[in-house]
């Protein structure tokens, strides 16, 4: 059985016809259940375009079944991801997680659901990614994926057990301030993820995700990502709610002809793609794309 598609949705319209079309265009979309959370209006000025992206949720078919739940207040961001992949996990043991700024691949679906069955007795196997940079894949690697310590929130996958076992209060997180030694481990995903993590415990943001990739990282998780990427993110425009204009995550879509992967069989962090990722996740790099978005380049 396929694991449940969940739509999450607010005020973008544009960017979530192209996300449904892509999602639709899916060869296991008809053997899938879509659950869609759009949640309300923050502001009276919000209101015309969440209605139409609720016209555009209302037009959606091609799915098994599908299900809408559309909140009547503002919930938030993370509250309204967090509820939502929640209420479908305590029904399902896994679920596949798309938001309104993604295009999929046609074999996106697929590759989410392999992943899901390969790795489903592997605790240490915390989701299933869909984006990847645009890496070279070394002639060596015979793999259509590796892991990486760091999580994606773009176009992913995980299990109800591993969802279900993270504290979202961060019990852990006053003990963490303190040892150096564990915040070095955790930057092994990126030298931005404490950082994130900071400005989320302050009250400066308002992130579901980067707590998600804490308690990964307490129960020494994985994430395994595609070598070639079946997500693009289009969401760095003014309604973007958490990127900003200059697009440092631009990749090359697959083609989508492909419907069966090898997927490693030793769960562990592979070393070629982790160095790519903590070079692109590097403070001269960062400061290189801020200063692109600055400049207001693209």
């Amino acid at each position: 059985m396929n694991a449940p598609v969940i739509l999450f949705a607010y005020k973008r319209p544009h960017e979530l016809k192209a996300t449904i079309q892509a999602l639709e265009a899916n060869y296991l979309a008809s053997e899938s259940d879509l659950y869609i959370f759009a949640d309300a209006p923050k502001r009276p000025a919000d209101a015309p375009k969440v209605a139409e992206v609720r016209h555009l949720l209302d037009a959606i078919s091609g799915f098994k079944t599908i299900h809408r739940d559309y909140a009547e207040t503002n919930i938030g961001c993370a509250n309204s991801v967090i509820r939502g992949i929640s209420q479908v996990l305590a029904n399902h043991p896994t679920a596949i997680i798309v938001e309104d700024d993604l295009v999929t691949s046609p074999n996106f679906l697929d590759f989410m659901n392999q992943g899901l069955r390969q790795y489903a007795q592997n605790k240490r196997v915390y989701s299933v990614a869909g984006y990847t940079f645009p890496f070279q894949k070394p002639a060596n690697h015979e793999s259509d994926a590796y892991f990486i310590p760091r999580h994606s929130p773009w176009g992913w996958a995980t299990w109800a057990d591993r969802w279900q076992s993270i504290d979202w209060d961060m019990a852990d997180y006053p003990a963490f301030t303190q040892d150096k030694a564990e915040q070095r481990l955790f930057m092994q995903g990126g030298s931005d993820l404490l950082g994130m993590l900071r400005d989320q415990m302050e009250g400066r943001a308002d992130a579901w995700d980067i707590r998600f990739c804490f308690n990964r990282f307490k129960n020494n998780g994985l994430t395994v990502y595609p070598t070639i990427s079946k997500v693009e993110n289009i969401g760095f425009g003014e309604e973007a709610t958490h990127t900003n204009i200059y697009n440092r995550y631009k990749t090359q879509l697959d083609d989508g002809t492909q419907r069966v992967f090898t997927l490693p069989r030793i769960v562990q962090s592979t070393e070629y793609y982790q160095q790519q990722t903590l070079r692109r996740y590097s403070v001269p790099i960062r400061i290189f794309n801020r200063l692109k978005t600055l400049a207001g380049m693209r």
